[in-house]
């Protein structure tokens, strides 16, 4: 049987309002960290084409530790690098790629049959939603239970040192998409960059550039926009698990701020996997000469 005590909740289970530390957002991601590093499995929920950039990131860091990781999702668009692509599960392959097994309940529950007398159309409606979620949790849960203990993945074996960096540019810059693989081929070091959105089979490109983060001596990310992009927080994660260099370039950072906790220039998983925040053309050149 599995009971509460084998639950991590990250927003439970690492009590923010209480919390005392000198620095309490890199707390909070030490906490989150460390036990990631120590599950057994994960059901991530993710939904729609805005997928939070903290649980991507936490996606990636348990695959690439060998973690099943179920990925739960009620939405019911499917997404395609082109328009008449292939069908994938989410906005970016990578997810659908590292997923041990995706859970999609795409539908509402049945409607209520005859209407419940003195119900409003708004209680129907919660009631077919709550319906979805129950099938879609209860689904999850069984799915998790019957999943192997690790997950398959390719392997990685990156070398720490040396002048491979993968680049992921982000869709959000205005600059163009090479900005960054410029820069660093004029720095003389040898690029890798993403193959999934070109390759014909989305899924295989994507695993593709998994094994190739996996690889690199470092892993040059661009986290400009209103929140990391799916895959590239995906591939943060993987490259911490990895032991591979990371740095986040954000030429316009927005700061949020919380009670009691410092001012951050991204989500606490992003901001603090990396080892440098970048910001200009300069800062991507003194990290690579460092």
């Amino acid at each position: 049987m599995v009971g509460p005590d084998r639950v991590f909740l990250p927003f439970c289970d690492t009590d923010e309002e209480d919390l005392v530390a000198e620095v309490k957002g890199r707390r909070l991601f030490e906490l989150d960290r460390d036990r990631l590093g120590r599950l057994d499995a994960m059901i991530a929920i993710l939904h729609g084409p805005s997928l939070d950039d903290g649980v991507c990131m936490e996606i990636g860091y348990a695959a690439a530790s060998g973690i099943p990781v179920v990925v739960l999702t009620t939405d019911f668009q499917t997404y395609s690098m082109t328009e008449a692509g292939s069908h994938l599960e989410f906005p970016d392959p990578l997810l659908q790629a590292v997923a041990t097994r995706v859970v999609r309940v795409a539908k509402l529950g049945p409607p209520a049959l005859p209407p419940a007398p003195g119900r409003s159309r708004f209680q129907d409606f919660r009631a077919r939603n709550m319906a979805q979620t129950s099938t879609a949790l209860d689904a999850a849960v069984d799915a998790l239970l019957n999943l192997p203990s690790r997950a398959p993945l390719p392997s990685g074996s990156p070398s720490g040192v040396g002048t491979s960096v993968y680049v992921e540019e982000s869709p959000y810059t205005a600059w163009g998409r090479d900005h960054l693989a410029k820069a660093c081929m004029g720095a003389g070091h040898t690029v890798v960059v993403p193959q999934r959105f070109t390759a014909p089979d989305p899924v295989a490109g994507a695993l593709v550039d998994l094994t190739a983060v996996r690889s690199a001596a470092r892993l040059l990310a661009d986290v400009s926009g209103p929140e990391t992009p799916p895959g590239t927080a995906l591939l943060i994660g993987a490259a911490l698990a990895s032991g591979v260099r990371i740095a986040a370039f954000q030429s316009r950072p927005t700061f949020t701020h919380a009670h009691g906790r410092e001012p951050n220039w991204r989500n606490l998983m992003i901001q603090y996997a990396a080892d440098a925040h970048l910001d200009s053309d300069d800062a991507v050149l003194s990290w690579l000469a460092a």
